[in-house]
């Protein structure tokens, strides 16, 4: 296992560079990486988090986890939607810098996968260096207001992606909603999680947010194998 101690990545913003702390580890022979990023309320080092990267690296796969430039500044609200696809910018040339020609897949928890998405359409080098997109939870519209959701961005994206989804979270309640989007892309799946919240948590089925996250982390996997030229690799 390499383990690179609090790497610090550079984040080019409009008014300067920033560094935002991060963490990458790769298991020995790893056959893909993943690059992952927080929600909107949680830095990268949250249980959640540090749970589904471990499961990760026990399936194989090498993870990098970062801050958000606002997280590191301390501040609690996301900035511009410009300085998280610049962050996912930095995060993912540093992944392929280190990935030994392995694929790079780009995920994030809610607010952090939206990120994502927004940069891998919006950036045509990140469209090329990515090879697909998870969604642990993927904030279709706010709770409660179906009228705003954020989908019109993800038909432009080619590569596979894939929805983690609770059946219990209000971010992509009506269901349907998040079908009509899914059927829009190119290559799109939903793994529904029976009885889950935003954050998986299902009623009357106590585990703590590590657990939790590295629970999901063979359905991660599983799907990213599927998507390999050669599935039998790994």
């Amino acid at each position: 296992m390499t383990d690179e101690v609090a790497p610090r990545l550079s984040v080019d913003l409009p008014a300067g560079t920033v560094e935002v702390s991060a963490d990458h580890q790769r298991p020995d022979d790893a056959w893909a990486t993943i690059v992952i990023a927080h929600g909107a309320g949680a830095g990268y080092r949250h249980p959640f988090l540090v749970g589904f990267a471990r499961g990760m690296r026990a399936e194989g796969v090498a993870t990098l986890t970062f801050n958000f430039p606002y997280l590191e500044a301390g501040r609690r609200m996301p900035g511009p939607a410009t300085h998280a696809i610049a962050a996912w910018r930095a995060a993912i040339a540093f992944a392929v810098s280190r990935a030994d020609g392995a694929p790079v897949w780009a995920c994030g928890k809610s607010y952090g996968g939206r990120m994502a998405s927004m940069a891998v359409a919006d950036a045509a080098e990140l469209a090329d260096a990515v090879s697909g997109l998870v969604y642990l939870g993927y904030p279709l519209h706010p709770p409660g207001d179906d009228t705003k959701v954020r989908a019109a961005h993800l038909p432009v994206i080619g590569a596979p992606q894939l929805f983690v989804e609770g059946t219990h979270d209000p971010f992509v309640d009506p269901h349907s909603q998040l079908d009509e989007a899914v059927a829009s892309c190119r290559d799109a799946t939903i793994e529904w999680i029976d009885g889950g919240g935003h954050s998986f948590e299902v009623k009357g089925h106590k585990r703590t947010a590590d657990e939790i996250g590295s629970q999901l982390a063979p359905l991660v996997a599983a799907f990213m194998r599927s998507r390999r030229p050669d599935p039998t690799a790994a």
